[in-house]
Formats: structure tokens, sequence, C-alpha cells
């Protein structure tokens, strides 16, 4: 039997439960992840397709989760496209050799991903034939991507991003031309290697101010969107601190607005009005409160969630490597018991 519980909630149709799946759901809080890691990177992991299938299935077999997603990086398509980088541990992404001129951005190829990456089309292929929950492929938001291109690395006030951004307005659209086009191009070919569903994952661009957004990023993921529309696949939008954006997010061709703890769904909801599904938001620190206060927190967010169609309960952020395993197999159990029709 499939379970299609995402799928419908994406596409904002009653279901009979809560569909529930966390972001970095395949992770070190996983003993047998880490046994993993022990003898592969996350990079090589994503080389090899048996062990990325292997990786991916975890959290659905051990923690009963309603969707699966690809395991991989962000950067993987950044490094198809010709900019290496490295992940460096308890760091993050680094870029050697940041872009800083026009050449750097006409270097950057757009790439057929059964040339650069088949790798990562085997592995949903595979995922595609053995899951029996829907299979979600993502992408990096281009501002998020274009944050690591610029800075060389994680930042925390994206300095030499925003000052390409509006003091080289004409080389920043350059790059999120290429890389809307990369996007698009990366996206669709997850989808035609059988991903049900995708997440634009622009972590960072909660950093922007909205009239910075609007103006600078707005469009293009406007166009990202539309591009990927005839697909026929739920789109998803999804950043961090995030809250005063949402309403722009709303209008920019997704289907469903993830959002982080920081705002209420019930304001959220306000915010994005009632053409979108909503996409979160427990906060990931309270896997580590006691079973009762984790309850509380999730049954609030599910009541505020299924006041209107269209919800997937998720975390606000990704699963912390600290995190019990049993925290999260006892969140999905919570949800998955949580009466709709009473809203208990």
């Amino acid at each position: 039997m499939f379970n299609d519980t995402f799928l419908r909630a994406c596409r904002r149709e009653k279901t009979a439960t809560v569909p529930v799946w966390f972001m970095r759901q395949a992770g070190r809080y996983d003993a047998d992840y880490r046994a993993i890691r022990e003898r592969y990177s996350l990079v090589e992991i994503c080389e090899h397709p048996e062990v990325c299938v292997e990786v991916t299935k975890m959290p659905v077999e051990k923690l009963g989760v309603d969707a699966a997603i690809l395991f991989s990086d962000i950067m993987i398509p950044v490094g198809a496209m010709g900019l290496p980088f490295e992940i460096r541990e308890h760091v993050g992404p680094i870029i050697a050799t940041p872009i800083r001129h026009e050449r750097d951005v006409e270097r950057l190829e757009v790439f057929d991903a059964k040339e650069k990456l088949p790798h990562v089309l085997q592995t949903i292929e595979r995922l595609a034939s053995e899951l029996t929950v829907p299979l979600i492929g993502f992408v990096g938001g281009p501002f998020t991507l274009a944050s690591y291109m610029i800075e060389g690395g994680p930042s925390r006030d994206y300095l030499k991003t925003k000052q390409m951004m509006v003091a080289r307005p004409e080389l920043w659209q350059k790059l999120m031309d290429k890389l809307a086009d990369m996007v698009i191009r990366y996206a669709g070919e997850q989808v035609q290697a059988g991903a049900q569903a995708l997440q634009v994952f622009d972590s960072w661009v909660g950093s922007l101010a909205p009239s910075d957004f609007v103006q600078y990023v707005k469009p293009t993921m406007q166009r990202i969107f539309a591009g990927l529309q005839p697909l026929g696949v739920p789109l998803i939008y999804f950043g961090v601190n995030t809250g005063e954006l949402l309403g722009e997010f709303a209008t920019t061709g997704a289907n469903v607005i993830g959002v982080d703890w920081r705002v209420p769904l019930a304001n959220a909801r306000q915010r994005v009005g009632s053409d979108v599904a909503l996409q979160g938001n427990f906060d990931p620190a309270m896997l580590f409160a006691p079973a009762a206060e984790m309850k509380r927190r999730a049954i609030d967010i599910l009541q505020q969630g299924t006041k209107d169609p269209g919800f997937i309960f998720n975390l606000g952020h990704g699963v912390k490597p600290t995190t019990d395993i049993a925290a999260l197999k006892y969140l999905v159990d919570v949800v998955h018991e949580f009466d709709v029709n009473r809203g208990v």
C-alpha cells in the first residue's frame, strides 16, 4: 500500500491523519547512520546510490514518517556547476575560490545531471521503486546558494553577498539567472527520475529585509516556481527566520510554505492566505523536552495547523545531531494519533 497522505495534504485535500516528516530526518541522531559516516563522508554517501538509498530509507523504516527526502546536500549541484567546495565537519560548506567577478559567474555551467550527477538520478530511481511513501527531491534557493558562493562559507551577516546585491545589481542578477536555470533543470531531472515533490531550501533568505527580498530575490523565485509548475508535483518553499517574508513567499508560486518555530501557525496562516498549504513548525530544541511538554506543544501546533485544509507537520528547522531517536518516534506517534475531526 502506498501512503499518499503527504501529497494529499500538499494539495490541501482532506486527510484522515496529519502527515509528518522531518528536515534532516536522516542523520547523526541514528547510530546506524553514524556507523555509515565512519566509512563515508556526506558527499561520498551521495556518490554511492546503494548507500544513499539505505540512508534515505532509514527514517521511513525507523520513525514511520509519511515522506522520504533524498539524502543529499544543497551544495552538490554547485560542484557540478564547476565551483569546487568541501564540507568541513562542524563548519559547513567551504569554497576556496568565491565568486567575485563577472567571469566567475560566466564560468558556471548549467549542467545535465545525467552527465554530471548520474548517481543522484540513479538513487532517486531506486527509491521511487522501493518506497511506500512519497520521495521529496530538493534544491537550494538561489540566495542561499549565492551566499555560500560569494562569502566562501557560512556567514552571520552575509556582508559580501548583500554588498554585491546592492552595489553590483547587474552581476547579482546574472548569478541569480544562472542559479535559476540550474535549479529548474536539476529539479526537473529529479522529478523525471521519480521524485514526487520538491522542496526549495532557501535557508538564509530570512537575513533580508522584506523590500530587498521583493527586489532582489522574489522575481527569481517566481521564475523558478513558474518553471517547475508544469511538472505537476507539490512545490515547497522554506527558509529560517522568514516570518516577515511569509506573505511574499505565498505569492512566489509555491504550493506549500514552510514555517519555522518563531511564528505561530495561526499567524503564518493569516500572512500566507488560504491558497497554499503550510508545513511546520515544531522547535527542534523541544525534542529534548519531557514527553508531556513535547506532546503539549505538538498538539498546539496540530490544532492551529488543521484549522484550514493543507497541513504537514514538520520541525521549524533540521533535526539536531544529539536528538534521541525515541523522541522523534514519540513525536511521530503523537502526530499520527491526533484526531483531525475532534482536534485532540
